[in-house]
């Protein structure tokens, strides 16, 4: 009998998780080649689970492509890797005759751009290719926690074969995708891709899962699968560890079943008890043909607060905009810094930039310095890393933001830890500045990183840096477009200290949507220079400006005259291109900017005269 012909009468019961009894056996290394170092081992696990009564298991192949086995330095052994899990499984259902499915996990987490949806489905494509020759009996898709990437493997996979296919989705949320999705969206779409089985798996445990499910109507050709975790995860001296009674597992998958799922197996926690006891409590139990969704509760989004400030990316795209950075304090005395940016505001700034621990070293948190700064009525933009926070403290960051009505921002990787003032410490880097910027847009939406209404839409502006002192300009420009794509709204660039660039970056730039603030940021000494230059990433000064920086070596004042006419001639050539200018404050010596700032008064004001009587 073919597995959809059994699904067509039975409530089928699959098997449990292979890592969970890996683990426990102290293997925490790379599971899957533990196809080729310890067989009997897979052999054992995948019998034990047959024993407990298991209708349908899966090759232990959930890692085994390219991408993942890479990690171990494995991606040569793809095709041995496969072979092997293939013939384990079959070795231990064919007495019984339970059907082997073929298991293929999601590859990408919440860093989607380390590695390519091309690249991706090239190394679904080779692992599916040699699962599909072991004829074994269908295909299982599961722990996709990005439905791009599911909806994507499913289509290559039903061009490659006619196998029965399984696609699981995993949910952080209650009924609903991280891309916002409701489940029942979600099947309806891989039903029409496809699949023959639509279901979940992983993270949730089974009351969650049921409570998911509750919502989902029955499809109209293909059947529900679920395979819920033991429970939710907890630590142990360091070991993750899932509490959940057999019992009350199997009872839970009664309610599944009275849901419409028609596959009942177990992620990551079960163990072939739990699928006893499964099996048990669904002996001889009948699928049902008719079924009644719980209506979703629908959560209002409304919109956002109005601000009573305009988009720096919608102004600039008219006329002179000036972004002035001013760092926070490294120290507790911040009287001064408040200072220097009531002078800048009141100079006619549009914003006071506050960079996120730049370099990697601590400073007053830019939001609290921002707060502060809106009580004084300055407009503020704080930078944020993806450095320091890992997501929870990242979406949480965001939305204290969004509170305090700071609504300017902007997105940026983050110096890595080893260059600051606590090279020990740890750099999350959960996403790249990139997904940051995405995910902000997301929480414009009103959807939290997890897919959840958060009842409001945000409303904040992105920026995104934009370095151009690179060697090859047009690979920058590339960058630049990829984060429009991702949601950027403008550009804030590194300091530039050529006019030859300035107009490079012009003539490379213009055919960008988003618009650009070119960097400026004056010289204060020889010193300094050689250290901008030689040791600060993304920042190059030219041989000319070192030159002309060495020549005043020592004298303090005509160093502070040499760096401030430099970056007036700089600004002569910017202000011819871009609208957007940007000046970095040195050292809070914020007289510095405010020259800068009346210099770029007076060309405005001249370029009028001009103009008036042109």
């Amino acid at each position: 009998m073919k597995l959809k012909e059994a699904l067509k009468s039975r409530v089928l019961t699959a098997d449990g998780a292979m890592g969970t009894l890996l683990y426990s056996y102290g293997l925490d290394y790379c599971h899957e080649e533990m196809n080729l170092v310890r067989p009997e081992l897979i052999e054992k696990i995948h019998s034990e689970y047959i024993a407990a009564g298991a209708d349908i298991i899966q090759t232990n192949t959930y890692g085994a492509n390219a991408i993942k086995l890479a990690r171990y330095g494995l991606e040569s052994k793809v095709v041995e890797i496969n072979e092997a899990a293939i013939r384990l499984a079959k070795n231990a259902a064919k007495p019984g005759g339970q059907f082997v499915v073929g298991s293929i996990g999601g590859i990408r987490g919440v860093r989607k751009n380390d590695t390519t949806l091309e690249e991706i489905l090239s190394a679904v494509k080779e692992q599916a290719e040699v699962l599909i020759k072991g004829e074994i009996d269908g295909l299982l898709l599961e722990t996709y926690y990005d439905f791009e990437e599911l909806t994507a493997t499913l289509k290559l996979l039903r061009g490659l074969t006619d196998l029965p296919i399984i696609a699981q989705v995993s949910m952080q949320e209650v009924g609903v995708l991280s891309n916002g999705l409701t489940l029942n969206e979600a099947f309806t779409e891989l039903e029409k891709l496809g699949a023959d089985l639509v279901g979940v798996n992983c993270k949730l445990g089974p009351y969650h899962t049921i409570q998911a499910l509750e919502t989902v109507e029955l499809p109209e050709q293909a059947y529900i699968s679920a395979y819920p975790n033991a429970s939710l995860l907890d630590l142990d001296e360091g070991r993750v560890i899932y509490e959940s009674e057999v019992d009350y597992f199997a009872r839970a998958a009664l309610e599944l079943s009275k849901q419409g799922v028609r596959l009942i197996g177990g992620c990551c926690g079960t163990t072939p008890k739990h699928i006893e006891a499964v099996k048990k409590k669904l002996a001889n139990l009948k699928p049902i043909e008719k079924k009644l969704a719980k209506p979703r509760k629908e959560i209002l989004i409304s919109e956002p607060e109005p601000t009573n400030t305009e988009p720096l990316h919608e102004k600039v795209k008219r006329e002179r905009s000036v972004i002035v950075e001013l760092d926070t304090p490294r120290h507790l005395e911040v009287d001064a810094f408040v200072e220097g940016a009531k002078v800048l505001y009141d100079n006619g700034a549009d914003l006071i930039m506050m960079a996120d621990n730049s370099l990697a070293s601590p400073r007053v948190s830019n939001i609290a310095m921002g707060a502060i700064l809106k009580q004084h009525g300055i407009r503020s933009m704080p930078h944020i890393t993806c450095r320091d926070r890992n997501l929870i403290g990242l979406q949480s960051h965001l939305m204290g933001l969004n509170a305090l009505g700071l609504h300017d921002i902007l997105a940026v990787t983050g110096d890595p830890t080893k260059v600051g003032d606590f090279p020990g410490a740890t750099s999350v880097y959960d996403v790249s500045s990139m997904e940051l910027i995405a995910l902000i847009k997301q929480l414009n939406e009103g959807i939290s990183f997890s897919g959840k209404a958060l009842r409001k839409k945000a409303n904040f502006s992105v920026a995104a840096a934009f370095n151009p002192n690179v060697r090859v300009l047009d690979r920058a420009v590339s960058r630049l477009e990829k984060k429009i794509e991702h949601g950027a709204d403008y550009f804030i660039s590194q300091p530039v200290y050529s006019k030859e660039k300035i107009v490079e970056i012009y003539e490379a730039t213009k055919q960008l949507a988003a618009p650009i603030y070119i960097g400026i940021m004056p010289l204060t000494s020889f010193r300094s220079a050689e250290f901008l230059h030689h040791e600060v990433p993304g920042i190059k000064l030219s041989d000319e400006v070192l030159e002309r920086m060495k020549s005043c070596d020592g004298d303090k004042d005509r160093e502070a005259e040499e760096g401030l006419a430099i970056a007036k001639e700089l600004l002569d050539t910017a202000t011819q291109y871009f609208n957007g200018i940007y000046l970095i404050t040195p050292f809070l010596r914020y007289e510095l900017t405010r020259e800068l700032m009346d210099y770029i008064k007076q060309l405005d004001e001249e370029t009028k005269g001009v103009m008036a009587n042109g």
